[in-house]
């Protein structure tokens, strides 16, 4: 008889938000299964959150831009099969993550179905086909994906290790403010032109927030990120300053220290809702039911029900929906956050009034 651990393979190969939001499903599977050998398949380019999070036992990388070495699929294929998965949960739905879930040579593949993946051909590739049960936000998506091993887990969790980085303390020297001061972190950009709220904007609301609340900020950027970062800061009156270039271990230290996060849907956004970061989310042509921060510290700023550009990258509309939304609008929903109130709050988060 084979008294071997469960081995389990999560597939998620990108990008930083959607990583973060799948982080509940290995530490529900870790709860189920303490015993179980865990790993994780991830691109090399968000590998390094996958560094952060202790309960997996081991990250494969892969680099879809390389045929050699031992990052490329060839390699990643003989190392998936060498493991002896027991399971393989595909929390992508691409056709390319399927297809390396299913070369694993698992006895079980699960994914979501066809309605419910990004790409319909994908879901061919499964031994077995879920579907969710309710079309709420993706981090319920994705733990309900579980009920296929008997784990019925609704609560997420997210075991991001704490790391130690110069940036928080080099961005509080650039802001002029002393060591534990508070700061304000903004993020302006995002994978999407058509969700990047407008530079000025943030310049404005940053301006606002130490007028009304002594609060400076420092603006992250992500990379080719570096001009619209200095339009904020120009446009901020001397209260923002840019910060150096960050890692994602650098990343996840300043959300933690912050006292305040204002972010378009992103990974920097998804991060501090993580860790537990009071947040205020801009969202254009995204969900915030499906797609906002998860934390009861967050409120959402949403033209999602008005936007023409639906989950577009680009907006082709005669009005760009996030032109509606005020540096005051936001800023009124940071006082709220910096308060502490919640009462206009409810999980994951909703348009403030």
């Amino acid at each position: 008889m084979n008294n071997r651990p469960m081995r389990i393979l999560i597939v998620r190969l990108s990008s930083l938000g959607d990583i973060v939001h799948a982080i509940p499903v290995a530490a529900a599977l870790r709860d189920a299964f303490p015993t179980a050998r865990i790993d994780w398949l991830v691109e090399t380019r968000f590998s390094p959150m996958l560094d952060l999070i202790p309960i997996i036992d081991r990250k494969i990388v892969v680099d879809f831009q390389t045929c050699i070495g031992h990052h490329s699929v060839v390699s990643v294929t003989r190392t998936l099969r060498a493991s002896q998965y027991d399971c393989v949960l595909d929390v992508q739905g691409l056709y390319k993550s399927a297809l390396l879930a299913r070369l694993s040579n698992a006895r079980r593949v699960i994914g979501f179905s066809s309605n419910h993946v990004r790409e319909r051909w994908a879901a061919m590739l499964y031994t077995e086909r879920h579907t969710p049960l309710d079309s709420g936000h993706r981090i319920q998506k994705n733990l309900s994906l579980l009920t296929a091993l008997d784990v019925y887990e609704r609560i997420p969790h997210f075991p991001i290790a704490s790391v130690r980085s110069e940036l928080p303390q080099l961005n509080r020297s650039s802001l002029g403010i002393s060591k534990n001061d508070p700061f304000a972190a903004v993020c302006p950009g995002s994978s999407w032109p058509n969700k990047r709220w407008p530079p000025e904007r943030f310049g404005r609301l940053a301006q606002l927030l130490f007028e009304r609340f002594s609060l400076r900020s420092t603006i992250l950027r992500g990379p080719g990120e570096e001009s619209l970062a200095h339009m904020v800061a120009a446009s901020s009156q001397g209260a923002a300053r840019v910060s150096p270039p960050t890692s994602i271990r650098d990343v996840v230290a300043i959300m933690r220290e912050a006292s305040l996060v204002v972010a378009c849907d992103s990974g920097p956004m998804h991060i501090a809702a993580a860790v537990g970061t009071p947040v205020v989310s801009i969202h254009g042509p995204t969900d915030p039911e499906a797609h906002g921060p998860w934390s009861q510290c967050s409120s959402a700023i949403s033209r999602y029900r008005s936007c023409q550009c639906q989950y577009q990258r680009r907006c082709s509309a005669p009005f760009w929906c996030l032109n509606t939304i005020t540096a005051e609008e936001v800023l009124s929903a940071a006082g709220h956050r910096l308060s502490g109130k919640t009462t206009k709050m409810q999980l994951p988060g909703t348009s403030l009034p």
